[in-house]
Formats: structure tokens, sequence, C-alpha cells
């Protein structure tokens, strides 16, 4: 009988059944991921470390001891331990100008709130730091460096049983955190979501995995098949990391007026700016990234401004559920999603179409 191709490295060291990571901002996304023979990556960048440390033991409780990981960002180039104020006060006139040119143009409303990216781990390093601490006084599993290298945690993480994975965007990225001994590299591709670098998956996947010797690749960037799952394995990676497929599962908590728009857009209407965070990032076209990829546009801010300035339209548009203003982070295999489907039944419907690949490929029954 043929070997499994889907029993990899990633496997054996996860204890997962199938070699998919989902990345997802939803807790009962991950569950349904993790009980469905899969892993998941719950991102907790946006959480407060009690949130954090309440979100990991509620899927403790639902997982009968299945591993998970918890994602967060570790910014070097941010302030140390600037307040919220001091922070908005070094947005330059032109800037806030050229914002409030963007709302009146298209009447986007005030946030009713507080401002959910007024928590985001990456405004300062001492509330990226609190936010690890967490991390490492629940031991969570896996640890995922979402943006920033980890090398700096590693020792304390192993200390206490916690893998690490480095997320990658570069080569030269991917040899700096596999000499300093992480335990997987996850090789992004500019077809990603979210903040992304600017290979293309196919480039970048087997160029890490040439350099990895036995630590296991993961592929991410435009992932949302079973055919790119299939793909990815002959690049030499020992999996995928997955984030778009999920955000319009039946166990999302996105808003049903970004999942519906999701499920109608293709990679055309995904756009790939600095305008939203400081960082290049992939997400879905709105009237914010139109409006700064303009000529008169002024340049984009570093990281945190530029996510400061942009957080007063995104809070606007989603509380007021304004669809013509509404965004989120998408990448290019956005058109392959099409359907709301249970989060256990996208894991097997992946499953079940790499397989398939695999034997149109060798003519062999798996």
């Amino acid at each position: 009988m043929a070997k499994d191709p889907l029993r990899t490295k990633l496997c054996d060291m996860l204890g997962i059944e199938f070699p998919i990571i989902a990345f997802t901002h939803c807790k009962d996304v991950a569950v349904a991921v993790i009980n469905a023979g899969a892993f998941a990556v719950l991102g907790e960048a946006m959480h407060t470390p009690e949130e954090i440390a309440a979100d990991i033991k509620w899927i403790r409780e639902r997982v009968n001891g299945k591993p998970f990981g918890i994602d967060l960002i570790l910014p070097a180039s941010v302030p140390p331990a600037d307040t919220l104020e001091q922070l908005i006060a070094k947005i330059p006139d032109t800037h806030r100008n050229f914002a409030q040119s963007i709302k009146e143009r298209y009447n986007v409303p005030d946030p009713k709130g507080p401002i959910a990216l007024h928590q985001w781990g990456g405004l300062n390093q001492e509330m990226a730091r609190a936010q690890l601490d967490v991390v490492l006084e629940e031991r969570a599993p896996v640890f995922t460096s979402g943006l920033g290298n980890p090398a700096f945690i590693l020792e304390a993480a192993h200390a206490r049983g916690i893998k690490v994975f480095g997320l990658i965007g570069k080569t030269r990225q991917a040899k700096r955190e596999l000499e300093a001994g992480v335990d997987a590299i996850i090789a992004q591709g500019y077809d990603a979501a979210g903040h992304t670098g600017a290979m293309g998956t196919f480039s970048i996947v087997p160029e890490v995995v040439s350099i990895a010797g036995d630590t296991p690749i993961i592929a991410a960037g435009g992932v949302t098949t079973g055919r790119h799952l299939a793909a990815t394995l002959c690049l030499g990676a020992a999996g995928v990391w997955t984030g778009t497929l999920w955000l319009a599962s039946r166990e999302s908590d996105v808003d049903m007026i970004v999942k519906e728009k999701l499920l109608a857009a293709t990679a055309e209407d995904t756009s790939y700016s600095r305008c939203i965070s400081g960082m290049t990032m992939r997400t879905l076209k709105c009237p914010w990234t139109e409006e700064w990829a303009r000529p008169e546009a002024p340049l984009p801010l570093s990281a945190p401004y530029q996510m400061l300035l942009s957080s007063d339209y995104i809070q606007g548009a989603n509380d007021h559920r304004r669809e013509d203003l509404m965004t989120e982070a998408a990448g290019q295999g956005v058109a392959f999603v099409t359907t709301m489907k249970p989060a256990r039944q996208i894991v097997f419907d992946m499953v079940e179409e790499a397989l398939a690949a695999f034997e149109e490929l060798t003519g062999e029954t798996l």
C-alpha cells in the first residue's frame, strides 16, 4: 500500500492527523479544527493579557488534551512604552488631514465605542511583552510569532515545553530563525492575507526548504484548497498554514456582511498596501485602501502610527456595519472560498481533495 502523503513530520511533531494549520481569531473555529484532526493557532495580538489567559483556558476545556497554538507579534521597531496619547500626538498633520478627507468624502461614521485596535500588541514593546508573558505562564503548547524574530524567547519557551514557530517572508529571515533553533518555520508568500512580504509562495517555500534540514517548513500564502495542500507538500513543505479559508466558516465570528463579501471576492478584489498598519498587508479593497493608492496620497506612516490612523475608519465602518466601507484581511486564494461550511467539513474537504490530487498524479489508490 502506498504511503499516506499527508502523514508528515509536522503531524508527528504535533500529534495531529492532518498537516493543516488554521490561523484564526475565533476560538470556536480553532476548537472545531483541532477536534477534526488538524491544528489551530489563535491570533491574540488584539487581546489583553487577561483575555489571552481566559482564551487559553477556554480552548483547553474543549480539546481533550490536544495541542493548540497562540499567535502574537513581537515588534522590534516600535516605541518601548509610549502611551496611546503620546503615539497619536506623533502623527503628522498631513496624514491626519488626508484621513479626515477620506472620512468626509465617504461619510464614514464615528466609532460607537472604544477602538479595538488601541490594544493591539504592535503599539509598543511593553504591551507585546505583557501578552507574551501570559503565553509563557500558561504554557501554551505552541507559540507562533506573526511578526518579529522569536529567537529571544526560545530558551524560556523551551524550558516550559512550548514549541516556537516563526513566520517569515524572506529567506534570510528563515536562516536567522533556523540558526536560533525555532521548531518550525512558516514560509509565507505574497499571496497571503494580512502582513506579508514580497516573494510568491512557490518561490519562498522551496528556497526555505532547501536550507531547513530536518526543521519542518509550513507553507502559507493563497492556500485554500486540497490541491494547494498537495502542491506545497510536493515543494517540500510539511504542512500548510491557512487563514482566509476559515473566515467564512459557520463557526467564524466575522460579521455576516464581511462573510458575504469574502464569498463573492476574487484575487483581484484584494489590495496589497502599507496603508492600514504601516507594514505591507493584504486585505479586501475598500475606500481606505483605494484612496491611499492615489498619486496625491501621502506615503503611509510606519508602524504603529499608520495603524492608529486607520483604526478610526475601520472601527467606524464595522460598528455601523457599512458594507461599502468594510474590509478584512484576505489572501489571493479567496476566490476558492465560495460556500459557508462548518470548519470540520472544510478540513475533511481539503484532505479529500489533496488525496484525490495525489491519486490522479500517481495512479495509485491512497
